[in-house]
């Protein structure tokens, strides 16, 4: 099998003579222009012999056209911070206007998303990351969840009207992506569909309804869309149904199912099994034993291995060659 048939065949639940496998993570030196990103995303790539990539792209690239300003990073270990916050006050909701998606820094990203398009040459999928409408109005006030929380039970009209509009930039975006090459969208929740954040229920009448406007808007138009419930103590089975083809979280933290279980669960392939703390800190055997365990507990089907979240900068190389190594060991169904 070649790459693209390989994921193909685990998206279906199908036998794979390996299970597919890929690690992500930000390059936060590189990756703020679209060359930088480009190449960093395909280093990576080519470095680990990945089945398959997730572009990780600057976490703030959503919201610097609305006005959120960073200082960059001097050290490639630590991110960058926000100076300067889009919404500051309550009435800044309602200042929110569309964006254009092939201008400013949106127009950045699907030039990035060209190159790696044209760097890797039809060999493998590749996917381009959205956040959910709540993470980028979380952005758009500091990365902070207080000043969203605080709205909804204050003015909700206005953060409704914000959303409204973030939804409606990132389905046209979206569309951008597929139409300049990308094999899908990876959209991810940053943490607010958990117990830790929101009720379940403040979860569906804040967060599914704008998640499944902009899900929906891609559904079915490219083969290896992906939700990433991020966090622990996730609201899994209330996102299980989301039009995807793949579900990925960190099977291994805290109040979440196992891969095998949230297999059963949502009926969809799933990514994940390697804890990125392991990655980071842990011995190139135990990163190789997480891997082993993931394609035991599913039999090898209908999934792919991959980090629970965004890797750290600081994962030793040695431990990322174990698991692209461990996958290759432990083979298919």
């Amino acid at each position: 099998m070649n790459k693209i048939e390989r994921v193909a065949a685990a998206l279906r639940g199908e036998t794979v003579d390996q299970v597919p496998i890929s690690f992500w993570g930000h390059s936060y030196l590189k990756e703020w222009s679209p060359a930088g990103l480009a190449d960093a995303m395909l280093e990576n790539y080519t470095a680990y012999g990945w089945d398959y990539m997730k572009v990780n792209p600057r976490a703030s690239y959503h919201v610097e056209d609305w006005g959120v300003r960073l200082e960059r990073p001097t050290a490639p270990d630590k991110g960058p911070r926000i100076t300067k916050r889009a919404v500051t006050e309550p009435a800044d909701w309602r200042r929110i206007r569309p964006l254009e998606p092939h201008a400013g820094v949106l127009g950045e990203q699907l030039d990035a998303l060209a190159q790696i398009r044209d760097g890797l040459k039809g060999g493998a999928y590749f996917v381009q990351t959205i956040f959910s409408p709540l993470s980028v109005a979380k952005y758009l006030a500091g990365n902070d969840p207080a000043p969203v929380r605080t709205s909804m039970a204050d003015d909700p009209g206005a953060l409704r009207a914000a959303l409204d509009v973030i939804v409606e930039t990132f389905t046209a975006y979206a569309q951008a992506c597929l139409e300049t090459g990308a094999s899908g969208i990876f959209f991810a929740t940053t943490g607010w569909a958990s117990a830790d954040v929101l009720t379940e229920d403040e979860y569906r009448r804040w967060g599914v309804e704008y998640d499944l406007a902009v899900v929906e808007s891609f559904a079915g138009k490219a083969p290896f869309n992906i939700l990433h419930n991020c966090g622990q103590n996730i609201y899994f089975r209330a996102l299980a149904d989301y039009p995807v083809e793949a579900i990925s979280w960190a099977s291994t933290a805290a109040g979440n199912p196992s891969l095998a279980e949230g297999r059963d669960l949502s009926g969809k392939a799933v990514m994940g099994g390697v804890d990125v703390g392991v990655l980071a800190e842990g011995t190139p055997g135990a990163v190789a034993g997480q891997v082993r365990e993931a394609v035991t507990q599913t039999e090898g089907r209908h999934v792919l291995v991959a980090p629970g979240c965004s890797i750290k900068p600081t994962t030793p190389a040695v431990n990322l060659a174990a698991a692209a190594a461990a996958v290759r060991v432990v083979g298919a169904a």
